[in-house]
Order: C-alpha cells, then structure tokens, then sequence
C-alpha cells in the first residue's frame, strides 16, 4: 500500500509541475506579446490587432492546457464543476479570440485587394 501512495504522491507531483509549467508559459506568451504589441502600436505598424489577437489565442490555448490538466487530480465534485466552468469560459474566449483573427485576416485581405485594384486596372488601360 505505501508504493501505492508514493506512485500517486509522485503523479499528482508531475501533474502540478505540468500545470504551473504551462500556466507559466501562457502568462509568458501573453506578456511578451502585450509589451510587443504595445511597441508595435507606438512604432504604428500594421496589423498589430492580428498579432495581438493571435498572441491571446495562444496564451489562452496554453492556460486552457493547463486547466485540462488539472482535472487528473481532482477529487471532489465541486472543484471539477469550478474547473468545468473555467474551462468553458476560455475555450468561448478562445472560439471568439479565433473569430477576430479570421475577421481581422479578412479585412486585411480586403485591404489588399482594394490596393492591388487600382494598379491592375491601370495595367488594363
């Protein structure tokens, strides 16, 4: 029974480093892209609500890992409820946060299109 115990006590040790690991990584993501974006906003660079929105999405996509995770070792009802919900509310996050994206790549290409417009009509004439 006590090799039982240490092999559980060793699990649960891996699953909680697994779980501050990509907690760490999506707070890591998240900041590295908010300081990069906000020096992309000053410099006015275009596209920088892309590279934001796709930043989020990531962080997002680490820290929903994470809370994934997390459900091995859960052992009362309550707290898998509290993880069901956290769970539901970033993976919604992250389903709108992939929404902008494709809005945003849309409105681009549209951007695009509307540029090159011009140039081939003048080819034309």
């Amino acid at each position: 029974m006590a090799v039982l115990h240490q092999i559980e006590e060793g699990f649960q040790l891996i699953v909680q480093y697994g779980v501050l690991l990509l907690e760490c990584a999506g707070v890591s993501v998240l900041l590295a892209t908010a300081v990069k974006s906000m020096i992309g906003c000053v410099k006015n660079k275009p596209h920088i609500r892309l590279y934001l929105a796709q930043g989020i999405s990531l962080a997002l996509e680490f820290k929903l890992g994470g809370e994934v995770l997390r459900t091995v070792v859960v052992r009362e009802m309550s707290e898998l409820l509290t993880l069901g919900l956290v769970i539901l509310l970033r993976g919604a996050l992250t389903l709108i946060l992939h929404w902008e994206i494709k809005t945003e790549e849309a409105r681009i290409d549209g951007a695009a299109g509307n540029r090159e417009l011009p140039e081939e009509t003048a080819a034309l004439k």
